[in-house]
């Protein structure tokens, strides 16, 4: 099978990033449960919603993410198994095309760069599955979608949804 799996949110903890950086800068103490349903930056006061929304903005934010739970064991597992791409929306981000690419290299270093498609839209992928933490970019995918549970889009229905890596791994494995 061809398998397309996006970055942020199913590979990189973007999420909890935000709220660590928001805490560090605002001297908060934010929970990925307060957010639940909705994006760090619509839980904070208007004051700071800009200050969070920049986040991705700043130099280092995609290169300083953790890789989420079993991601890297079940992954390369995945692509010992199957063709694996990773496809992230990577352009809209000044600094996050280099950073990706690098974040690659160090935590998923089996995953070829001819296997990394770092694009704007994702209506251009073809294939047998892509595994994503946004409906929106699973709405025009013509084969089977994943969604990715992350605490914004708990509340999204209508696709297949998987909660963590190792999910994934009794479905495709």
């Amino acid at each position: 099978m061809t398998l397309f799996i996006d970055m942020d949110e199913v590979l990189a903890d973007t999420y909890l990033r935000h709220i660590e950086l928001y805490n560090e800068d605002f001297d908060k103490d934010l929970t990925a449960e307060q957010c639940q349903g909705r994006e760090v930056w619509q839980v904070v006061p208007e004051a700071h919603q800009k200050s969070v929304r920049d986040h991705a903005r700043a130099i280092g934010f995609f290169r300083d993410l953790k890789p989420i739970k079993d991601s890297q064991e079940v992954l390369r597992e995945l692509y010992k198994k199957h063709e694996v791409y990773i496809a992230s929306a990577a352009m809209q981000f000044p600094h996050s095309l280099k950073e990706k690419s690098d974040w690659l290299d160090e935590y998923f270093p089996f995953i070829h760069w001819r296997r990394r498609i770092l694009c704007g839209d994702k209506f251009v992928l073809r294939g047998d599955l892509l595994i994503d933490d946004r409906a929106y970019n699973l709405e025009h995918f013509d084969g089977r979608a994943l969604l990715f549970t992350s605490p914004h889009n708990i509340h999204q229905n209508g696709y297949e949804r998987v909660d963590n890596w190792q999910e994934i791994a009794e479905k495709l494995l």
